[in-house]
């Protein structure tokens, strides 16, 4: 799975939805928006490598966490973790580990809403 791919398409979609950020942020803003989503891939990279989802629902509450402090809400990384999910819906290669992926996401995002994550594998 070629990652920077992946971000690249998941920060396009972002200001698609939300041409305003560019306004709002510049491009200093849409590279801030890469190299977060270039974490989340990192961190969705080791809860692979050590089949734990749970590693990523700690990085998404603990991330979660500086966010709100921040004044943004849980929403807004929510978003970006469907989108995330619908990138990786397109993943020609690397099916098993964009479906995983989308599993770990689909946990982080139920428990960032606050329902009980299933699985914890």
């Amino acid at each position: 799975m070629n990652h920077d791919r992946v971000v690249n398409s998941v920060t396009e979609k972002i200001y698609e939805r939300e041409p305003s950020l560019l306004e709002r942020f510049g491009e200093q803003g849409k590279e801030k928006c890469r190299e977060d989503n270039h974490h989340h891939m990192k961190h969705l990279e080791t809860a692979y490598e050590l089949d734990q989802s749970s590693f990523f629902n700690d990085y998404a509450v603990w991330l979660n966490g500086i966010l709100t402090r921040h004044g943004m809400k849980a929403r807004h990384l929510i978003d970006n973790f469907e989108i995330i999910q619908a990138v990786l819906a397109e993943e020609k290669e690397s099916v098993e580990k964009a479906e995983r992926f989308h599993l770990y996401l689909a946990e982080a995002i139920a428990v960032l809403k606050g329902e009980p994550a299933e699985g914890g594998a």
